[in-house]
């Protein structure tokens, strides 16, 4: 069993309102103003309805899952709100930090320690994440920007820095 199926992980369709706001949410003024919002709100709001309701989840119709990793200089567990990419029975995570110049701090956290915790609708998975392979890569953009357009939006604008890509797999 892998971990999309031991977190009962789902993608449903977003339904037109969830699109529209996709699509703003996917703009740079947006993204950037997400960016700075988002995470404090998000990250008490999963933890208040134990994981069942997040801000993407009902505005843009997003699965968020709450990667926890250790952090790379404290030793501390750090938690971060993120889109959950299915990549076969797995689960794949892209480093793009709302569109932005700037690798997130969980990318750098993985590559000091792969090991993880991923939290989904009050599930909690042990998982070892690794590098996309280039086939996966690709494919996790391609799904990803499926689940969300501002995928496309972000890998257009990052010009300066490589998107890491990591599946998370059990």
């Amino acid at each position: 069993m892998g971990v999309l199926q031991r977190l009962g992980y789902e993608v449903t369709p977003a339904n037109a309102a969830q699109r529209a706001m996709q699509k703003v949410a996917a703009t740079k003024p947006m993204a950037w103003a997400f960016q700075k919002t988002l995470y404090p709100i998000d990250k008490r709001l999963f933890r208040w309805t134990k994981g069942k309701v997040t801000v993407p989840g009902i505005v843009a119709g997003l699965p968020v899952i709450l990667l926890t990793t250790t952090g790379r200089r404290s030793g501390e567990p750090r938690t971060m709100p993120l889109l959950g990419v299915p990549i076969g029975d797995d689960l794949a995570v892209i480093g793009t930090n709302y569109g932005t110049t700037h690798t997130p701090g969980w990318v750098y956290n993985l590559e000091a320690d792969p090991s993880a915790t991923v939290e989904y609708r009050g599930t909690r998975v042990d998982v070892t994440a690794r590098p996309a392979d280039d086939t996966e890569y690709d494919i996790a953009f391609d799904l990803a920007a499926a689940v969300y357009a501002g995928y496309a939006a972000y890998r257009e604008r990052i010009t300066d820095r490589e998107v890491r890509v990591f599946v998370l797999h059990d």
